[in-house]
């Protein structure tokens, strides 16, 4: 998988003359574990390069053309033959736009290495609220910069899981050097006045007159500004290649980085510590977050300037006090930054990348949106909604519940009447805080699309899935209304997962519609009816509406005359219905005490049979021990054998099984078994959960999943 890096156009990716964003990038990614995946893009006349792989960005002058567009586009063309899979684009915010409209499909990241305010592409609130859309990562060199950034926003995104701070790093001396430190007051930046060279300059003159032993060593150039200083201890020697400042940052026994700007990181304080200098610098921009001990001028004037070097050269003890603190303390190395980089990129690239590198997926933040139905104390509780949250948790993830339906009818007012505003206020909040990576919905048909919409366009990382357990054969019931709340959010969620195979639906975008069996649960599906005699042959349960919990009257469904066929053609049988006439539905324990005591269970759903479509109580039978009584039109033979559940063509045909196995607890506990063990083996819920987390997100993986077999 590989990484590109974006250099702005005419940054010197060269040790001859480089910026401070080559030596950032050089290092980082000399030092980093993805060093053979990384090239980096640039436009430089200079020959010498830095030993990373490099792909120069030619452009030819062309006065009616932009070069920023023209870079940018040829950048596009090139990533394509790279196959890029994270693209990190240093200091130009205005380069996002334009990759964005040219590149699909690929992760980008910025680095800001100066204030964002400044910048264009960041100047504005509405710049910034499309950068935070746009990209994948933020990342800034100073918390100072992050503020700058920040200015304006509204609070939500001040928490951003978006924004890092990277600070620049350097190499780190052995304190042993200190011993070798020359009377050397150091200066290296441009010679200008926002760097604050006026002042030093002025201030310098009367140092080395004072102090005839000190000697000013003063690195850099400028051409706009023309500040003089003359004297026989200065040595003023222009710009210098990176390696040569370091050596004279090393026999330094003072550095000043005094800028009057607000410096957003300050890389001269950071070497100068690195290399066990006694630092002086301004409290501007991120320059504190360079060093962890140095001299703070609390004004920049001649006067405090003076007054700080005369201290550090007279008081020999507090200057090696400050050099030693400066070097034990540092830690900005070249190997912690280039850690917090690869942790970043490694976050990404082990989602897109999961099958190349063979790791599990883990950590993820997962907000789990369906009915957990905590108003119903526990009639409930044994739903597909928790067996799918079970899976997540099991797998290693961290799992909020957001039960919409209990927010629903808790939160209802006379201003709200169905509660569906609060619900959905609530859902932004919650996202706010707990900053999912997946959010997925089952039947949660409060929450709006418009809602998942704009969570999308604040969380563009976020990816959204919904799975619907309802059947969807035009004969059966609801067919309409619910094809319609699938629909609803179809749209604007990545990937929709069915108990219905998406093939004999007409209306789903099959690339991103899959089917999911009910799954089974080892903390649900305890009981074992093949290891022990039961007293009922068949057992069937049915309700009118799980959340009515009682029947309601006059009213009649297809299954009862089929039970009444069933049992009159099957007059010697024990059957133990319930739901029909008038024998109330069972729930929860007293569900469970009542299946306990039964050889077989009828999988008998609503309307004609259609492919794969079962309700959950086929995990109740298979997985509680009893023999799977199901239609062979599900076609769920393509996963079960007969030896592990009974398909039958008919009522007739149907009979006939049940008086067989009924008269055979041999075979009747061996097929109880089988389909037993092969369910919570392949259609168990660590494994649904993990086929729609690994498909919300996209990867492509081997088919190693039984119903994609």
């Amino acid at each position: 998988m590989k990484i590109g890096i974006l250099l702005p156009y005419k940054e010197n990716f060269s040790p001859d003359y480089p910026g401070a964003v080559s030596l950032f990038v050089n290092e980082t990614s000399k030092n980093s574990k993805f060093k053979k995946n990384i090239i980096v893009f640039g436009n430089t006349n200079f020959k010498k390069k830095f030993n990373i792989k490099y792909e120069n960005i030619t452009l030819f002058n062309n006065p009616l053309r932009s070069q920023t567009k023209s870079y940018v586009n040829k950048f596009s063309e090139l990533q394509k033959k790279y196959n890029l899979a994270l693209i990190e684009v240093h200091n130009r915010p205005n380069y996002i736009s334009l990759l964005k409209d040219k590149i699909r499909n690929v992760v980008i990241s910025l680095y800001f290495h100066n204030d964002p305010l400044s910048m264009d592409g960041s100047k504005t609130i509405a710049d910034r609220k499309k950068l935070l859309k746009s990209c994948y990562k933020i990342i800034f060199n100073s918390n100072w910069s992050k503020k700058r950034f920040l200015e304006g926003l509204e609070n939500k995104f001040v928490n951003s899981n978006k924004l890092l701070v990277f600070f620049q790093s350097a190499k780190k001396k052995n304190v042993k050097i200190i011993k070798n430190k020359k009377k050397w007051i150091t200066f290296v930046g441009k010679l200008n006045n926002a760097k604050g060279y006026d002042v030093f300059s002025k201030v310098i003159k009367k140092i080395l007159d004072k102090y005839p032993d000190w000697t000013a060593k003063i690195i850099g150039d400028e051409k706009r500004e023309k500040i003089k200083l003359e004297h026989k201890n200065a040595d003023l020697l222009g710009f210098l290649n990176h390696e040569k400042v370091l050596k004279i940052f090393e026999k330094s026994s003072i550095a000043v980085a005094c800028s009057r700007w607000e410096e957003p990181f300050g890389r001269t304080s950071l070497e100068a510590s690195a290399n066990g200098c006694a630092v002086i610098i301004t409290n501007k921009g991120g320059l504190p977050e360079t060093v962890t001990n140095a001299k703070i001028l609390k004004k920049l004037n001649s006067t405090e300037l003076e007054k700080s070097i005369k201290i550090l050269i007279t008081n020999k003890t507090l200057r090696k006090k400050l050099q030693i603190l400066s070097l034990k303390n540092f830690y900005l190395t070249h190997k912690f930054i280039t850690n917090k980089i690869d942790n970043y990129r490694s976050e990404k690239l082990q989602i897109i990348n999961h099958f190349n590198t063979k790791k599990e997926l883990n950590n993820l933040r997962i907000l789990h949106i369906t009915n957990f139905n905590e108003r119903l104390d526990g009639r409930l509780f044994f739903n597909t909604g928790r067996r799918i949250n079970n899976g997540f948790i099991r797998l290693g993830h961290s799992v909020l519940g957001f039960s919409d339906r209990d927010i629903q009818k808790y939160y209802k007012s006379i201003n709200d009447f169905k509660g569906a505003k609060t619900l959905n206020d609530k859902l932004k909040k919650t996202c706010y805080n707990y900053k999912p990576d997946l959010i997925i919905l089952g039947h949660a048909d409060l929450i709006s699309r418009d809602q998942i919409s704009e969570l999308r366009e604040d969380y563009p990382n976020t990816r959204f899935g919904q799975w619907f357990l309802d059947p969807l054969n035009k004969n059966g019931p609801d067919f309409y209304r619910n094809k319609d709340r699938i629909l609803d959010k179809n749209k604007v969620v990545d990937a929709t997962f069915l108990t219905t195979s998406p093939d004999v639906l007409n209306f789903l975008d099959k690339d991103k519609s899959f089917y999911i069996p009910n799954p089974s649960d080892k903390s649900f599906e305890i009981l074992d009816n093949f290891k022990r005699s039961c007293n009922v042959d068949v057992f069937f349960a049915l309700s009118h509406g799980v959340h009515r919990g009682v029947l309601k009257s006059g009213k009649t469904d297809d299954r009862i005359n089929f039970l009444r066929k069933l049992t009159n053609k099957t007059p010697d049988v024990k059957f133990d219905l319930y739901g029909v006439d008038k024998v109330q539905p069972i729930w929860a324990d007293h569900y469970f005490k009542t299946v306990s005591n039964a050889k077989m269970g009828l999988n008998l759903s609503r309307g004609d049979a259609i492919k794969y479509y079962s309700s959950d109580r086929i995990t109740q039978i298979v997985g509680n021990g009893l023999v799977c009584l199901i239609d062979e039109k599900t076609q769920y033979k393509n996963f079960f054998s007969d030896n592990e559940m009974v398909f039958y063509k008919n009522i007739s045909d149907l009979s006939e099984k049940i008086l067989k196995i009924s008269n055979d607890e041999k075979l009747r506990k061996k097929i109880a078994k089988n389909g037993k063990d092969k369910y919570m083996k392949y259609f168990n819920s660590n494994i649904v959960a993990d086929y729609i987390i690994k498909k919300t997100l996209g990867l492509n993986f081997k088919k190693d999943y039984l119903w994609e077999k």
